[in-house]
């Protein structure tokens, strides 16, 4: 599906000598999950796989309309969002986005709160070895991955404010 979707992006500028846009991407994705779930050779109806690839995916970009996140699911259909949870424990990654998400955060913000809500909902503890790390800032509009070292660092940050935070609770009940 990213090799589709790499395709599809750079057939676009070819053709048309500018970037695609986020949701036309999203979108061409989308086309494709759908289109195995369509009757073209005269099979039966039960023959027919109607969701081949089995994920979800969460695409994100910056095109002339500025910073966009859409979820892909399985069945071929995509929604906006300002921030998205999917995979294992999503749904409490997801209730916790909605609370403490707002548009005026930072990446340096968005990042550590990223990583602290992963923190609450990862059964085993979060390492630079089972957690990456990805964005595009708005300045370069280039996918960048943390490195291990900027990760650890994060994290160290996460758990420094965690430890602040749990001193703070516990000096508020005595």
């Amino acid at each position: 599906m990213i090799n589709h979707a790499r395709v599809e992006a750079q057939s676009h500028t070819f053709n048309y000598d500018e970037p695609m846009m986020v949701e036309s991407c999203t979108q061409a994705l989308c086309d494709l999950a759908l289109r195995f779930g369509e009757d073209r050779s005269g099979k039966k109806k039960e023959d027919i796989m109607s969701r081949p690839f089995g994920v979800a995916l969460l695409v994100a970009g910056i095109d002339e309309h500025g910073p966009s996140l859409y979820h892909c699911d399985p069945s071929g259909t995509f929604v906006k969002y300002k921030a998205k949870a999917i995979g294992a424990a999503s749904e409490g990654a997801q209730n916790a986005l909605q609370e403490q998400y707002n548009s005026s955060l930072t990446l340096a913000e968005a990042q550590t709160m990223a990583l602290s809500i992963l923190k609450q909902v990862m059964e085993e503890e979060i390492k630079p070895t089972n957690v990456e790390l990805a964005a595009i800032p708005i300045t370069t509009k280039k996918f960048e991955v943390a490195s291990d070292e900027q990760i650890a660092h994060l994290i160290e940050a996460v758990n420094k404010k965690h430890e602040e935070d749990e001193a703070a609770a516990l000096a508020q009940r005595v």
